[in-house]
């Protein structure tokens, strides 16, 4: 594939702009050594198995389809257009939020949403099938939740999160994988599906009051503890395995 269709591929603007940032000497190639060398000619041809580009001085892996996790903060919105807070996508840089796809909106896409006031480990992609995988309650993956309550658990409230809770909108019941305290007012959900705040509506179910909420974990990948707020990384083929995904 000739270097400005790669440059495109992964989001650094239309095939013109990519050009430009070729032929202006931005663009460096990794050689089989690992050492990256400049090169200007835009229609020179590269296997993008395994290639690894810098751009303006910023190491970029080329990959057919990205899979980024972040470490969502409070106070962010998982919406493009979010109403009240900032959103999530300005947290990523701009080839992540410009990578061309098949549908109407570009880039990578958050999969399923956090509340504003949530925080943890958030996934976003711009494979629809990875997409599916995660949020359809037909594959019933888990995601763990840390959970702070305003008033102190109780053994009663954690077996009724577990026998199953009837939600407002909803007759069947909902019940959690498993629930755990970890303190007087910390508790350690785990769920299968993911309805409209459904932490909180479940909580308020048993008498209890959702205080603080955290996303710890999804399948068997945790947030990594070197990530801070705001944070993200790239995942790879084993991060995908732990989320139960083989593409």
């Amino acid at each position: 594939m000739q270097l400005q269709d790669i440059l495109f591929s992964q989001g650094f603007g239309t095939r013109r702009v990519c050009a430009g940032l070729i032929q202006h000497g931005w663009v460096s190639v990794a050689n089989v050594d690992g050492v990256f060398e400049s090169c200007s000619d835009s229609t020179v041809d590269f296997e993008t198995e395994g290639l690894r580009l810098e751009v303006q001085g910023t190491e970029w892996p080329c990959c057919e389809k990205a899979y980024i996790l972040l470490y969502k903060p409070v106070g962010t919105e998982c919406s493009q257009k979010p109403s009240s807070y900032p959103s999530v996508y300005t947290l990523l840089p701009a080839p992540l939020r410009q990578r061309p796809t098949k549908s109407a909106i570009q880039g990578v896409q958050a999969v399923g949403r956090l509340d504003q006031d949530t925080t943890g480990l958030l996934l976003l992609s711009d494979d629809g099938q990875f997409i599916h995988r995660m949020t359809s309650p037909k594959k019933h993956v888990a995601k763990v939740y840390e959970v702070t309550t305003k008033h102190p658990l109780d053994a009663h409230q954690v077996s009724k999160l577990l026998a199953g809770v009837v939600l407002d909108d909803d007759p069947v019941p909902v019940k959690a994988a498993a629930a755990e305290a970890t303190g007087s007012h910390q508790l350690r959900l785990t769920l299968l599906e993911g309805k409209y705040h459904q932490v909180k509506r479940m909580l308020a179910a048993v008498g209890n009051r959702v205080e603080g909420l955290h996303r710890s974990q999804i399948g068997t990948l945790k947030l990594p503890s070197f990530l801070k707020p705001g944070e993200w990384m790239w995942l790879g083929k084993d991060h995908l395995r732990e989320l139960g995904f083989q593409g």
